[in-house]
């Protein structure tokens, strides 16, 4: 699995493109699940959940700061962080 905290903010556009692109299994892993709650360009908070298939954004409560986590199996953390410009 990988995680990590960010204050890199995103729109809700750029994050589903994050997401639609982790069903690429030969470059990303065989990811299972994503989840997390980001800092959006507006100020307001983007939370957002992924398994194969089916992805989820939407604006949510506030945090301290932003959370990313992506779990499978054979993960790329190095091209993950790379897709979400960590």
């Amino acid at each position: 699995s990988w995680g990590c905290e960010t204050a890199k903010r995103y729109t809700k556009e750029q994050l589903m493109e994050c997401l639609k692109a982790l069903n690429d299994t030969e470059r990303f892993g065989m990811v299972l699940r994503a989840k997390g709650i980001v800092a959006g360009e507006d100020g307001n908070w983007i939370h957002f959940d992924f398994v194969p298939g089916e992805a989820d954004v939407r604006t949510g409560g506030a945090d301290v700061t932003g959370k990313l986590c992506v779990i499978g199996s054979g993960v790329d953390k190095d091209k993950i962080k790379e897709l979400f410009g960590i």
